[in-house]
């Protein structure tokens, strides 16, 4: 069994961090350094991206996904950690916590939900799917990364968006459409964050177009475990967005 890529930094307190859509590990490499002063940070690239883009898994869900994380940790001797996951990696996280509650230390959901899609997202993804066969990787990557961002800030946030572009782009077509259709089919896991006996943080960007703030109400108040951090003027990017306000809670929330 092929292991997924990875990158081990620092020692300790394992903390596990998963990427979000057309991503690969290196969208956390600002909070690497300072978080492995503390922390054994892994960084991973999911199946079908970034340097596992040949692994992408057939059948391929969020639940499949998650077994090649659970792999991976089992491959690393690792029992239990911190997972942060971004936007699709807090889905898989969520799959894995329910699967497998004993592993999760602490969860932090990165600009991402619990809940399933709505009617319209469903609609939404499947137009994707249609768009990224007709048009191909890089017209698509061009037109999904900047709308990620807080519109206003564009211009000054144009390297971190390129920056991101260029790793979409190498994202095989294959791995987008299998992966638009996991997170379209995806199950509600808001009782995993109902009946989580471990700290739940939420960072939510008050301008997401990808999660509304309105979907976080429901969530962010069904357990007293729940933590937030909400950000003025921040889309779905928050790490390039507002690095060190996350940064700053991510240290606080992984000691």
């Amino acid at each position: 069994m092929e292991i997924l890529h990875h990158t081990i930094t620092g020692s300790d307190k394992p903390v596990v961090f998963i990427h979000g859509f057309c991503e690969n590990e290196t969208v956390w490499n600002g909070f690497v350094p300072t978080l492995a002063k503390n922390n054994t940070v892994i960084t991973l690239d999911l199946g079908g991206f970034g340097a596992s883009s040949h692994l992408l898994p057939n059948p391929c869900s969020i639940e499949t996904l998650a077994e090649q994380v659970k792999n991976l940790l089992d491959y690393l001797k690792i029992e239990k950690a911190v997972f942060v996951g971004h936007s699709l990696g807090g889905y898989v996280s969520l799959a894995l916590a329910e699967k497998y509650p004993n592993m999760v230390e602490k969860l932090c959901l990165f600009h991402s939900t619990a809940l399933a899609d709505t009617q319209e997202k469903k609609d939404t993804r499947n137009k994707v799917i249609e768009f990224v066969q007709k048009v191909g990787v890089e017209r698509y990557i061009d037109s999904f990364v900047s709308p990620l961002f807080y519109q206003p800030r564009l211009e000054e946030l144009k390297s971190s968006i390129l920056e991101v572009e260029k790793v979409g782009k190498t994202t095989p077509l294959t791995t987008i459409t299998s992966v638009v259709a996991a997170m379209r089919d995806r199950k509600n896991r808001l009782d995993v964050v109902k009946n989580a006996h471990f700290p739940v943080l939420y960072i939510i960007g008050k301008n997401d177009g990808a999660v509304t703030f309105e979907s976080y109400q429901e969530q962010i108040a069904c357990n007293s475990l729940i933590q937030t951090l909400i950000l003025e003027e921040t889309g779905h990017m928050g790490m390039f967005e507002h690095p060190k306000e996350i940064l700053d809670t991510l240290l606080a929330f992984c000691r």
